[in-house]
């Protein structure tokens, strides 16, 4: 990871999280899915557009038979959660009677999980989980029960590995926090 300082729409941010760090916290949160769905074929539904590099690193660590499915849901607009959430694309797939496993790339004011979780739960899964790279307690604005949570960090403005600021850094192996 560089040690420099990078530059996104005029803001800057600071190195905060190497890709070697990501790995293993992905892999370690992957072993904890392989125990507990041991005897269970979990469908794992991925939220776009930020989940995406967490899902794919997160499914290749995944023993088990499983089924992957993207949603798109939104409720932030710059650096700021705007407390709304628009979905997008919704889910398709028939979950009545399935495990599911809802993999985000963060989860702060908990505002999209407290939208979507009942949603899921209206169509009568088996049961329904939240795996989540990033969990910022202090920002949590709605009770939820986050089943798997990769790494608690601050309240601070990260972007990389998904993560973006206005569409930009989601590219970025590792993750950067604004100064």
């Amino acid at each position: 990871m560089g040690s420099s300082l990078i530059t996104l729409h005029g803001k800057d941010f600071q190195p905060y999280l190497s890709a070697i760090q990501l790995a293993e916290a992905v892999e370690n949160l992957a072993a904890r899915i392989n125990v507990d769905y041991a005897d269970r074929q979990p469908l794992f539904v991925v939220v776009l557009t930020g989940g995406f590099m967490f899902a794919s690193d997160l499914l290749k660590y995944i023993t088990l038979p499983c089924e992957v499915v993207f949603i798109r849901v939104s409720s932030y607009e710059g650096t700021e959660s705007s407390g709304m959430v628009k979905e997008v694309l919704g889910l398709r797939e028939e979950v009545q009677g399935r495990d599911l496993i809802i993999v985000e790339d963060i989860v702060d004011t908990g505002t999209t999980m407290h939208h979507l979780v009942p949603k899921l739960q209206s169509q009568g899964p088996a049961s329904v989980a939240i795996a989540t790279l990033f969990f910022k307690p202090e920002s949590l604005r709605h009770e939820l029960t986050l089943n798997y949570v990769a790494k608690e960090i601050p309240n601070d403005f990260v972007v990389g590995y998904g993560l973006d600021y206005d569409g930009l850094g989601r590219n970025l192996p590792d993750v950067y926090v604004a100064v």
